[in-house]
């Protein structure tokens, strides 16, 4: 598995910082995937990277003001299903 960097850290920013309603989603490390924060805006856009830890993913959404969930207790949001699926259905 691959680390998570100072590019992960940076698109996050990015992000953040260039969408509004935005909320994060703190997925635990898995046998195929460290802890990553998955970012969802508030029409359903999403980025998701690798991260250090939980506690940084949460304290990253903190620092940026934007809620922060654990995504294995409320899992994922309708609005990033409606999203991937409007873009499956443009051809995206």
């Amino acid at each position: 598995m691959r680390a998570s960097d100072k590019v992960d850290e940076q698109h996050l920013r990015t992000w953040v910082e260039e969408r509004r309603g935005v909320e994060g989603f703190v997925e635990p490390r898995t046998a195929v995937s460290d802890v990553t924060l998955l970012l969802v805006a508030h029409d359903g856009e999403w980025t998701r990277r690798r991260v250090p830890s939980v506690e940084w993913a949460h304290r990253f959404c903190n620092g940026f003001q934007i809620p922060s969930y654990d995504a294995a207790v409320v899992g994922i949001p309708q609005r990033m299903r409606d999203y991937n699926r409007r873009r499956k259905q443009q051809g995206l």
